[in-house]
């Protein structure tokens, strides 16, 4: 499938929701186009001789300020692909109540070709080559870590970025998804797959909605499918198994899948592959790909790359409800016929929200200065043990320790970003439910949640006078 195809899902999935709108054509299609795309070639001197690099960066939308999206080191990162994640980050954004626009890079780079010396130097070249045109900047354009890039990356291009501006007091809030000693925040690597973890448990709060699927009931003993066990795959498989226990039946990877009907132990299996690369050689392994997506189950989740499923498998998925961990990974023409076999998808401008929502916490967090939790943790631990005083000398009995404990043990930073995330997940959630439901004529969830996000940037482009 080619990043055009995805580029044109995304545009058909906004004209879909922008018809429910009352949209001036002007207005709608500046919403719907890139602003501008970026493209940097540039030189970097490895093993004796100069290799040319190839990088994009893509703002879709400057209706607020900083915009913000990942930047993906791949071999198969195109203009299309980068422009088509960008606009998908804007209604993201727009969705979520985050005030920032959407924008989104990559590189043209197989990164298991460099050693991390190699791997700096190429990341800090093209952290000047953005920052050149100020694409990469705490107040303008705030990149984050994708596929292919993680917490050493952001490191690095925020290292390279305050090298360039030393005396820019916020320099550190220049990128996002940084490690924790370097200015990020606790639970961004876990917060995409437990962003698709509280959506499920707040879609299956709506018994309406679940009624649609023919399932009942909560998450306990829900038969799962997740395609890619990365970063995003694997937390939400460890969420959904060990806290709502969920029964992870297939897992989906490159090489083969492991099936377990049972439930698969998520931890051992991660421990596996990081150990030997490959999940072949794990109990229940089976030299299968894609079509396992097609295996009877109750959810499945698609949590690796785009357009995993099109018209060509469409017909033969049998899961009742699919949430979008990844980035696009329905084409139109396959998600037509998802909604016309009456299958639910919790749409990826949704689901895969959590990222872009800690990624918002951890800018504030840099802007500020200070971590989450510093100032009031212990008045609220002290606060609490006046209320338990009391109870105990009013009463004349002691309060249970299990209890006590709870309740004297003050909110950590992980703990208020956990709090911060589900809030706005469920609050979300709610809102594209009742939009759903409240019009007979939308049809799916997607059409729900695209329209709320884009009557969000068309409000705001309008109170800029646009």
């Amino acid at each position: 499938m080619s990043d055009n195809e995805f580029l044109r899902s995304i545009e058909d999935n906004f004209k879909k929701a922008a018809s429910f709108l009352d949209l001036d054509d002007g207005l709608a299609h500046k919403i719907m186009i890139t602003n501008s795309t970026y493209v940097v070639r540039f030189g970097v001197r490895l093993r004796g001789s100069l290799h040319t690099f190839t990088g994009y960066r893509s703002v879709h939308s400057e209706h607020f300020e900083p915009v913000k999206g990942g930047i993906r080191f791949n071999e198969h990162v195109s203009q299309e692909e980068v422009e088509a994640l960008a606009s998908l980050m804007t209604y993201k954004c727009a969705l979520m109540e985050i005030p920032f626009g959407g924008s989104k890079g990559g590189l043209i780079i197989n990164p298991s070709d460099w050693n991390e010396t190699e791997l700096e130097r190429i990341t800090r070249r093209f952290t000047q080559e953005l920052a050149k045109r100020d694409l990469i900047h705490p107040s303008q354009n705030v990149p984050a870590p994708d596929v292919g890039t993680g917490e050493r990356e952001m490191a690095w291009m925020a290292d390279e970025y305050k090298r360039l501006n030393p005396t820019d007091l916020h320099a550190w809030a220049c990128v996002t998804g940084k490690p924790a000693g370097k200015g990020g925040i606790a639970g961004r690597t876990e917060a995409t797959g437990r962003g698709v973890q509280y959506g499920l448990q707040e879609f299956f709060r709506h018994k309406i909605d679940v009624e649609k699927t023919g399932l009942s009931g909560n998450l306990k003993g829900k038969r799962i499918i997740i395609q890619g066990l990365g970063n995003v795959g694997y937390h939400a498989a460890l969420f959904l198994s060990t806290e709502d226990g969920a029964l992870i039946t297939h897992v989906l990877e490159r090489g083969g899948a492991i099936v377990n009907e049972n439930g698969i132990d998520i931890t051992a299996l991660r421990a596996h592959i990081m150990k030997n690369g490959t999940v072949e050689g794990f109990d229940g392994f089976v030299k299968s790909g894609i079509e396992m997506l097609e295996a009877d189950a109750d959810i499945l989740i698609p949590a690796a790359m785009e357009l995993v499923i099109t018209e060509d498998n469409a017909p033969n998925i049998k899961t009742p409800l699919i949430i979008e961990a990844a980035n696009g990974p329905i084409s139109a023409k396959g998600d037509a016929i998802i909604r016309d076999r009456g299958i639910v998808v919790i749409p990826d401008l949704y689901a895969n929200a959590g990222g872009v929502t800690v990624s918002y916490f951890e800018w504030i967090k840099n802007l500020t200065r200070i971590r989450f939790g510093r100032l009031q943790r212990r008045q609220s631990e002290n606060h609490f043990n006046a209320i338990i005083s009391g109870v105990e000398m009013m009463t004349g009995k002691p309060f249970p320790d299990d209890l006590r404990d709870r309740a004297l043990t003050g909110a950590t930073e992980l703990d208020l970003v956990r709090s911060g995330l589900e809030d706005t997940m469920r609050q979300a959630y709610i809102d594209i439910s009742a939009e759903w439901n409240a019009n007979p004529e939308i049809p799916d969830l997607r059409t729900a949640a695209m329209k709320i996000a884009v009557q969000r940037v068309s409000s705001s482009y309008s109170s800029l006078g646009i």
